[in-house]
């Protein structure tokens, strides 16, 4: 009986987790649509601008940081830049 309620109970702890982690993802992609479109996802405005952005190198990621020179949000995210298909990467 013990081992029937550990076992549910894991289970229900492990699926509230990937649930929080899927939700998670989803509101960030709601957040970068916005800020692609030029509007800060705090203050609804046109006023969202890169504040830094560092390449990935060969990994294909680069890091951008958004900031929001109305209300201060920040925001930062790794979006990828298409990798060494043009052959620029050396090994």
């Amino acid at each position: 009986m013990y081992t029937l309620l550990t076992l549910l109970f894991f289970t229900v702890i492990f699926g509230g987790l990937i649930w929080a982690y899927i939700h998670h993802l989803g509101e960030k992609g709601e957040r970068l649509n916005l800020i692609n479109r030029g509007i800060c996802p705090k203050c609804k405005q046109h006023t969202i601008e890169v504040a830094d952005q560092k390449g990935g190198g060969c990994s294909g990621t680069a890091f951008v940081e958004f900031k929001c020179t109305n209300c201060d949000y920040t925001d930062s995210f790794n979006l990828g830049s298409g990798g060494c298909s043009g052959g620029s990467c050396k090994v």
